[in-house]
């Protein structure tokens, strides 16, 4: 929940009857090039702020839900979207029931939080459209950036623009 002192960015769908709040920084971003998520956006990837569910709140409308079994992990995420027009919003996650991913398009100000070394990782290169630029210095991996028990994975550091 939003107080006067904390920050508070909102968004919703393209009809506007599915309004959101998030009451934090994103406790990471991650940026994923996975068949899943090209799917899901139309897009070459999806950039994903990511936030525990305590400073994710609905403010208008109620989503519909699809449940996808991921191929990689096999656990379930959760697709929410406007049952009126079709956004996507935000993910829901098996893996990670206190999280939500949050598709960063539908802040009314999707550029209001900063994608940097420390805070973000790019997962799924192998799946990334051939010409895709990685910038140098953040964190990234050829799939998952865990293995399926929660393992963290040695990440890739690029010094240069790595080029797909």
């Amino acid at each position: 929940m939003a107080t006067e002192n904390s920050p508070h960015h909102d968004g919703g769908c393209l009809c506007g009857r599915f309004r959101y709040r998030t009451t934090a920084e994103p406790m990471r971003v991650t940026i994923c090039y996975c068949l899943f998520c090209q799917k899901a956006t139309g897009s070459s990837h999806f950039i994903e702020p990511i936030f525990e569910r305590a400073h994710f709140e609905i403010l208008t409308g109620a989503p519909k839900e699809y449940i996808h079994r991921s191929e990689g992990s096999g656990k379930q995420v959760m697709v929410n979207f406007c049952a009126d027009c079709g956004t996507k919003i935000f993910l829901g996650f098996e893996r990670w029931p206190d999280i939500v991913g949050v598709y960063a398009g539908t802040y009314d100000d999707p550029s209001w939080f900063e994608i940097r070394a420390d805070n973000a990782k790019h997962i799924f290169l192998d799946s990334a459209k051939a010409g895709t630029i990685i910038p140098p210095g953040i964190n990234t991996y050829r799939q998952h950036a865990t293995e399926n028990d929660g393992t963290p994975l040695a990440p890739t550091v690029y010094s240069n623009p790595h080029i797909i």
